[in-house]
């Protein structure tokens, strides 16, 4: 396994995108800067708080299917990890998070006003990079930010009444998390010079690979234990998060899955989290979910495949393989 989590990764391009990630990483931090002290400091507690950056990972990948890693494909990886945290701000005070990234969310350290406004002032300093990449990134980001607005809408509404909860989640993880990614991937082809179909390719690979990226991490909540995951197992059960596992199970006509699905339907305490992770272990559900999983890190590989061989390439498919073994 290579340092940045990829498989079989070519040396020679792991290093050119760990000098690409180092990159991002300080015009991150710089960009950030301001005359306002703690606009700073709300600003760099989730920054600094590290992360997968798995959004720039994606977007630097992605140049190397066109000329590599420019000034401006650099600015565009800062853009979408910048635009990545900001939704987190916005995020933790709609869902009242007390953590993130392992650390105090900023709602939770400084209220509800300042995260908002702390976002927003992300989305600024990511608008003020876009500037300088071009017209067609400033539309591209406008419509990214259009399906982030609307899979966060669709979320908190909810299913319609005697709607499909399990495609409705689908494509609020489709609006909240592939299409950010899918612009990441886009982005780094694009400004790039890549060939325009090579473009639209991984457009679509990013918005299916960003979805299996989510799903995988609804699998881990429940299969997982900390130490492997770095994440306290039934986080989202307990704050009442439905993921593809949960609502697999809420669909169940099932006799014996009436109580489970009781237990699922309230609010739950630690016991009763403690009691409800070994059932879902064993159940189906996960089984199903699992299997969800692979059958969209293959239909991911499978849109490679039109793409020129090569490093970028391999290094994509293998990123498929670990995003499934993440959950194994």
């Amino acid at each position: 396994m290579s340092s940045l989590g990829i498989p079989n990764l070519d040396k020679d391009l792991e290093r050119q995108l760990s000098q690409g990630l180092d990159e991002v990483e300080s015009l991150l931090s710089s960009h950030i800067q301001g005359d306002y002290p703690l606009v700073v400091e709300t600003s760099r507690h989730l920054v600094e708080a590290g992360g997968k950056r798995f959004r720039p990972l994606i977007t630097l990948i992605s140049s190397h299917f066109g000329n590599g890693q420019s000034k401006e494909v650099i600015a565009a990886a800062v853009v979408c990890e910048l635009t990545h945290v900001a939704t987190l701000y916005h995020d933790d005070v709609m869902d009242e998070a007390p953590l993130r990234r392992g650390v105090e969310s900023a709602n939770n350290r400084w209220g509800n006003t300042v995260a908002i406004l702390t976002g927003d002032y992300l989305f600024s300093k990511a608008s003020d990079l876009l500037a300088d990449l071009g017209p067609e990134a400033v539309r591209l980001q406008a419509k990214t930010f259009e399906r982030l607005v609307i899979g966060q809408i669709q979320e908190t509404q909810g299913p319609k009444v005697g709607g499909d909860a399990l495609a409705h989640y689908l494509q609020v993880v489709a609006d909240k998390t592939g299409s950010l990614i899918a612009t990441s991937a886009r982005f780094g082809a694009l400004l790039s010079g890549a060939d325009k179909t090579i473009v639209e390719t991984l457009t679509k690979f990013g918005e299916k690979i960003g979805i299996a990226f989510q799903l995988a991490d609804d699998v881990i909540d429940i299969a997982s234990d900390s130490s492997q995951s770095g994440k306290t197992p039934g986080t989202d059960l307990k704050e009442g998060v439905p993921t593809l596992v949960t609502l697999q199970i809420m669909k169940s006509d099932r006799p014996e899955d009436q109580e489970l699905k009781l237990l699922l339907s309230a609010p739950m305490d630690d016991a009763t989290v403690a009691r409800v992770i070994p059932q879902l272990r064993q159940h189906q559900a996960l089984k199903d979910a699992k299997k969800y999983l692979h059958t969209l890190a293959d239909e991911s590989k499978a849109l490679l495949s039109t793409l020129p061989t090569g490093p970028a390439r391999s290094a994509l498919e293998n990123l498929c393989v670990a995003i499934v073994d993440r959950t194994a």
